[in-house]
């Protein structure tokens, strides 16, 4: 224990763990989630191993004896989560490294909350699964299933699947399992009531399946790609179901097409942000950074980046869009923005009225050094934060484009998607690019499947199959 500080507290049932060092608990079992085990020898492992039990035992001493540490390394592990970790890596030691162990680690589960709070039975259960060699296999969709239906509990749920045609790997399986799991739940005949099924008018397997079995559909017009579809059936039901109002949404989206279509060039600010976007592009910025200072738009920017990607993308020619919640992503992509490459511009979505505005209330010992904003509001500060990182990036030579958006409701929501779609066509078409088809994204669901041995595929799968080898 020379070398090391540990400093650890219990609070509620939860062991807290840090450390002076670099050294922390997590770094060790972080040996066997980035794949150094491969490279280990048995001897280095089964050393590795040990060691990790030495600093569980360290742990294990009088906790009053230390006092908590809020320093940046800090750990959280349930100690007999820890434990019942050293029991599992002691019992896979005599197996195959890169088997059901590693796995384990690649489930995310250490040092998370969702590890922490994991009980006996279901730990036993995991492990079990590690034993028999059940658990071989990518996490991420099982994983993510399982938090959903964790997240579900005993409600009563509806499915929503939504594809054109039916057949697109991804929500294919995803609805193969979930309607497995709502049969298993209601029973075939119930279960159909609360499947709801967004796809062609007239053909395609989903609109088969769903007239064979009886689901309730929603029309995906035939002339309307999926990235620009967010005000037909299928953005519409969703936010619908979210509680969110639908017709103000639509009035939002009419307005701003009343707009583009009837306002002159010189002012309209849909073409004028394409035109620039266009003129940035032929200076040399490639990048496009969709900034926001607000997390509801954390989304937009996702939905942006997909429309914009997907759209202008092609012929070896396109703006790549990236986006950044600000100004958590200062503290991680600031730098590069301010000072890297500059092959990028910036366009920033203000919110000129939040939904809430609190005031920061003075403290009678000002320990934090904060009283001077005693009586600004949360917004004050926010949008001075963004102003102040708007002068830095434009003297940064990053241009700055700006778009407000007025209040936080369906009506403006309605509109700004309405702005991005039309700004995106006239885009696309300066480019030189047709923006509404996407032969990228064919070219790599023809390898998958392949690859997956679908069949009509076989001759593409042996040529790549070869070039993989």
């Amino acid at each position: 224990m020379s070398q090391y500080t540990w400093q650890t507290t219990v609070y509620e049932d939860k062991l807290y763990v840090s450390t002076m060092d670099t050294t922390t608990l997590l770094e060790p079992i972080a040996q066997f989630t980035n794949g150094d085990i491969l490279n280990m020898s048995e001897e280095e492992w089964k050393s590795q191993i040990d060691y990790i039990r030495v600093l569980i035992e360290l742990l294990k001493g009088d906790s009053n004896t230390y006092r908590l540490s809020r320093s940046a390394d800090n750990s959280v592990m349930n100690e007999k989560t820890a434990e019942k970790m050293v029991d599992i890596a002691i019992k896979k030691a005599n197996l195959r490294t890169g088997n059901s162990f590693a796995t384990m680690f690649a489930l995310n589960y250490v040092g998370s909350d969702d590890y922490i709070e994991l009980t006996d039975e279901q730990i036993d259960e995991l492990v079990e699964g590690l034993l028999d060699g059940s658990i071989i296999k990518s996490s991420l969709p099982q994983e993510s299933i399982d938090e959903l239906m964790e997240t579900i509990g005993d409600r009563d749920f509806s499915v929503n699947v939504i594809s054109k045609s039916g057949t697109t790997t991804e929500p294919a399986i995803a609805f193969r399992v979930m309607k497995e799991i709502l049969e298993n739940k209601y029973g075939k005949e119930e279960a159909a009531k609360r499947i709801y099924a967004t796809t062609d008018k007239a053909k395609g397997a989903l609109k088969s399946l769903a007239t064979e079995e009886g689901y309730e559909t929603f029309v995906v017009p035939d002339d309307v790609g999926g990235r620009f579809s967010v005000l037909t059936a299928v953005g519409l039901l969703p936010i619908a179901a979210s509680g969110a109002d639908i017709t103000k949404l639509m009035e939002g989206a009419q307005s701003m097409r009343k707009l583009c279509l009837e306002t002159p060039i010189e002012k309209n600010d849909a073409i004028l942000y394409a035109a620039v976007r266009n003129l940035l592009y032929r200076k040399g910025k490639s990048v496009e950074v969709l900034a926001n200072y607000e997390p509801i738009f954390h989304y937009v920017g996702e939905w942006w980046k997909q429309l914009y990607g997907e759209s202008e993308g092609k012929d070896q020619k396109g703006i790549f869009p990236a986006s950044v919640d600000l100004t958590t992503d200062l503290h991680s992509m600031g730098q590069f923005i301010q000072d890297g490459s500059r092959i990028m511009y910036e366009t920033v979505m203000e919110l000129e009225k939040p939904a809430l505005d609190l005031t920061v209330k003075k403290e009678e010992n000002d320990l934090d050094g904060l009283n001077y904003l005693a009586g600004k509001t949360l917004d004050f500060v926010n949008k001075s934060a963004m102003k102040g990182t708007q002068l830095a990036h434009t003297d940064g030579n990053v241009p700055n484009l700006q778009i407000r958006i007025p209040e936080q409701n369906e009506f403006y929501l309605g509109e700004l998607f309405y702005f991005f779609e039309y700004a995106c066509g006239i885009s696309g078409y300066l480019l030189g690019v047709n923006p509404f088809n996407q032969p990228g994204v064919e070219s790599y669901k023809k390898n998958m499947f392949a690859l997956l041995g679908k069949p009509g595929y076989e001759e593409l799968s042996k040529e790549l199959l070869a070039r993989l080898s």
